[in-house]
């Protein structure tokens, strides 16, 4: 596998255009809006709106002066947005739609490791790593494997080492929305080792591809992902509703564990999956329900994944990428859930109020 190395002082800016993804099905009064076991928790700040940017994905970096950055992928302006995570103010954009070191071409997944930051891009074919505060291209790599990269997740395995997981969802058909044979699905998730040893060039390492080929289990339409090293689970979002929209339980080692949530646990399609570690082995799983007028967020227990509820928000809909950040800061002293609002604008949650209006478990909101 060709490994790109890529090293550059300083990053672009710029806009573009693209397609238009499908609106998130209406859901019906039960499902979108507050039931009667459905609290409503009003967002703690929303940021404003940029209806042009199609932004996906979030993840958050505690920075060297005490505060907080949340950054998300904007795939149609080909770029990443940076906020402060406790008010929601804009601080900067980065990159710009092109080929090069700290460009991109339709930036989806997003996840932050240390001080490492690690970008999907859909039509680049690969995985961009840079390093904070400057944004510093690092590294690319997966561009001999990656045929449509969304979501990923990083694991750190040793000092300085990480496994990537990324998944693939590529489709067949002239309009790209055919999914391909199931002898093809075996490749929906491909996992790589990241080293950057100090002094040293990153290294990258293909360590191969997984998922089942057997029409129940299949991964058909996949985007999130994310993993609990402690109870070794691998959590993989299939959105595809013509068959039955879930998520599906997997080893690190990518292995299926044959589990997945129960059929009709979704409305519409399952998108971004956030683990919300309130002990070495306790805590919750936070998935996105993707609904219009209100998306619904659904809470699972974190090892044997068994409903502990569902809320909504105020306002926020047809959510796509969310991120959850444990630690304490100035506005969040439990931390604090982010999600996106219809690609436009993100909002955030206090972790205290949900953890009070489900009745979670206390070491969650301390």
């Amino acid at each position: 596998m060709r490994i790109a190395l890529l090293f550059a002082a300083a990053l672009l800016a710029g806009c573009t255009t693209s397609s238009p993804r499908p609106t998130a099905p209406e859901a019906d009064v039960m499902a979108g809006v507050a039931a009667a076991d459905r609290p409503v928790i009003v967002e703690a700040w929303r940021s404003s709106a940029h209806a042009g940017d199609e932004l996906d994905s979030l993840a958050t970096w505690p920075t060297p002066d005490g505060g907080t950055w949340l950054i998300a992928t904007a795939k149609r302006t080909h770029q990443l947005r940076v906020f402060d995570a406790d008010t929601g103010a804009m601080l900067r954009t980065v990159g710009a739609r092109g080929a090069m070191p700290g460009q991109f071409d339709r930036p989806n997944g997003i996840a932050v490791h240390g001080d490492l930051v690690f970008v999907a891009e859909r039509d680049n074919h690969r995985v961009q790593v840079f390093s904070l505060p400057g944004f510093t291209p690092l590294a690319a790599f997966g561009a001999d494997d990656l045929r449509s990269p969304y979501g990923l997740w990083v694991h750190d395995t040793a000092p300085d080492a990480f496994d990537v997981y990324v998944t693939d969802s590529f489709m067949d058909g002239a309009d790209h929305k055919q999914v391909p044979d199931f002898a093809r699905l075996d490749q929906r998730v491909r996992r790589y080792r990241f080293e950057a040893h100090d002094g040293g060039a990153p290294k990258v390492t293909a360590l191969g591809a997984f998922g089942t080929t057997d029409a129940q289990t299949a991964l058909r339409i996949v985007e999130s992902i994310a993993g609990d090293a402690a109870h070794d689970q691998l959590l993989i979002a299939d959105e595809d509703l013509r068959h039955n929209a879930t998520v599906h339980v997997y080893t690190l080692e990518g292995a299926s564990t044959g589990r997945a949530l129960p059929a009709g646990t979704f409305d519409a399609e399952p998108e971004g999956i956030a683990l919300w570690s309130c002990s070495v082995d306790g805590g919750y799983w936070i998935v996105a329900d993707q609904l219009q007028p209100r998306t619904v967020f659904r809470v699972f227990e974190r090892a044997q994944l068994t409903p502990a509820g569902s809320f909504t928000g105020a306002h926020v809909a047809a959510t796509d990428g969310i991120a959850l950040h444990p630690s304490p800061t100035a506005r969040f002293p439990a931390g604090a859930l982010f999600a996106v609002d219809d690609d436009a604008s993100v909002v955030a949650f206090d972790l205290r109020e949900v953890a009070t209006a489900l009745q979670l478990d206390t070491n969650c909101s301390r």
